[in-house]
């Protein structure tokens, strides 16, 4: 569904219930996010949004007009919101500076990593903003990740799933005073996640490897593992992760790799240019190319299938990735 039709929908559906004071939020509003009361004395204006996920969701509910910048992006937006995201400064496809961001102006920041807002950030802390007046709002799904340290990215103690994602929709829409256009938009993916579940039946020998990236093809590659969203699009499509690890980006040698013996690779597109093989076109080469490598049976099978590197951070394009890898298996006849 287009970003314009589920505006059309959104506004159509709005006009329906005849009483507009059914769908407005009332201020000042107060949500808790991790573990934080944050109060909005009226929807923002000037809105950053750190991480492609938190823009997109934004683009998403239609509020391009209302957001000042973005930042960090793996991969580059959903074609649908294109246009929209067009419209709004880009600070940076990496981690932007404290500085950069303040430079704009915002009224309100929204991140979907802690290395984006958290304690050991990157770019800032959250009371670094709200020191100067800035609400902020990070991501659920950045919330329920229990370990952190410099050597691991998160783990998380349950299998993530896109209920995180929705209440990260919902919240923005309530802050937005966009109520309607959240649950629009919340419903169209709902449907999407139940018609994907319905098409796969859960298989025992059907396991997938994410590779997400590598600084060269002798380094240890970063994987996606853990409860992370890759492990629950592998039980989405009725198989599970090959990576048995805690941490949600696990990294492991090729020797290590190959152990794992996975019925399908997973080569990510990662469209910010850091490394060579962050383009999948570069994995599937050295998958096919590497004389010990090559004797995988999911590469001399050919069963190897490419997703958005976006796709297995917490996000909406996890779902996008999941659908995009079931049409790939669907071709490689292992769809049941």
């Amino acid at each position: 569904m287009s970003h314009k039709l589920i505006m059309a929908i959104a506004i159509a559906a709005s006009t329906s219930l005849g009483s507009a004071a059914q769908a407005q939020t009332d201020y000042p509003l107060t949500i808790e996010n991790c573990g934080q009361s944050v109060t909005f004395d009226a929807p923002p204006q000037n809105a950053v949004a750190l991480g492609q996920n938190s823009a997109e969701i934004m683009l998403m509910l239609g509020l391009e007009d209302r957001m000042a910048a973005t930042a960090f992006w793996p991969n580059t937006v959903l074609p649908e919101l294109a246009e929209a995201n067009a419209e709004v400064e880009l600070l940076s496809v990496e981690f932007p500076s404290l500085e950069s961001v303040l430079a704009v102006q915002p009224d309100f920041v929204a991140a979907m990593l802690v290395t984006l807002m958290g304690p050991d950030s990157k770019v800032a802390k959250r009371e670094d903003f709200e020191s100067l007046g800035i609400p902020t709002y990070l991501s659920p799904s950045a919330c329920s990740v229990t370990e952190v340290s410099t050597d691991i990215y998160g783990a998380r103690s349950e299998l993530w799933t896109m209920d995180q994602l929705y209440k990260e929709i919902s919240d923005l829409a309530r802050i937005f005073d966009v109520t309607d256009r959240g649950e629009t938009v919340i419903a169209d993916l709902k449907a999407r996640e139940a018609a994907l579940r319905g098409r796969f039946e859960d298989r025992d020998d059907l396991t997938f490897l994410f590779w997400f990236s590598s600084p060269s093809s002798e380094d240890d590659a970063y994987l996606a593992g853990g409860n992370g969203p890759s492990t629950y699009i592998a039980e989405l499509l009725g198989g599970s992760n090959a990576v048995k690890a805690a941490s949600e980006w696990p990294t492991l040698g090729w020797e290590g790799i190959m152990a794992t013996d996975p019925t399908v690779i997973v080569a990510a597109q990662v469209d910010r240019k850091r490394w060579s093989l962050d383009e999948a076109e570069n994995k599937i080469a050295f998958l096919k190319s590497d004389p010990i490598v090559s004797q995988m049976e999911a590469v001399q099978k050919g069963r190897i299938v490419v997703m958005p590197g976006a796709a297995t951070n917490a996000s909406i394009q996890t779902l996008y990735g999941a659908e995009e890898v079931a049409k790939q298996l669907e071709a490689l006849d292992l769809a049941e």
